[in-house]
Order: C-alpha cells, then sequence, then structure tokens
C-alpha cells in the first residue's frame, strides 16, 4: 500500500504543475497583460500617434490662418477670399460661371 501512495502522489504532482504551467502559459499569451493585447495596445499606440501628428498639423494651419485674420496682421487676400466664401460677394470686373 505504502508504494501506490508515492506514484499516485508523484501523478497528482506533475498534473498540478502541468495545469499551472497551461494556466501561466495561457495567461502570458493572450491575459490582460499578454502577448496579444500588447500587440494590439502597440497597433492603436501608433494609430493615435499618427491622429495626433494630424491633428498638429491642422492646428498649425488654423493658427496661421487665425494670425493672418488678426487685427495686428491682416492678410488681405486672405480676407477678400473669406468674403467670397462666406458672404458671396464679388469684383464688379468679375464674371461668375455656375
Amino acid at each position: 500500500m505504502s508504494r501506490h501512495r508515492p506514484a499516485i502522489t508523484l501523478a497528482l504532482h506533475v498534473t498540478l504543475l502541468a495545469g499551472l504551467g497551461g494556466y501561466f502559459g495561457f495567461a502570458a499569451v493572450q491575459g490582460n497583460f499578454g502577448h496579444f493585447h500588447r500587440v494590439q495596445i502597440e497597433a492603436e499606440n501608433a494609430e493615435l500617434h499618427e491622429r495626433r501628428d494630424a491633428l498638429e498639423t491642422e492646428l498649425a494651419r488654423l493658427e496661421n490662418r487665425t494670425r493672418r485674420l488678426s487685427d495686428d496682421w491682416l492678410d488681405l487676400e486672405l480676407l477678400d477670399q473669406q468674403a467670397r466664401d462666406v458672404l458671396g460677394l464679388m469684383r464688379p470686373d468679375e464674371i461668375v460661371i455656375r
């Protein structure tokens, strides 16, 4: 009887260790902090960096346009363009083609 007990204990330990190894291996690959989640976060990070760069470019363009329409420095060509677009104005010597 004492010979069977070590074999059962050994089998139980091996099963327990294999189960724990499988669980931690699965968690390392697909868990919240696993490899697949990390790849997904890195892809999202790259996408957000691209979006940030596009927004910074748009912000610089809008700041330039705002500065050009400010009281300190007025760009007459931009003012003329805005008056044409927003108010529908035109010069007397122009012909409108629709």
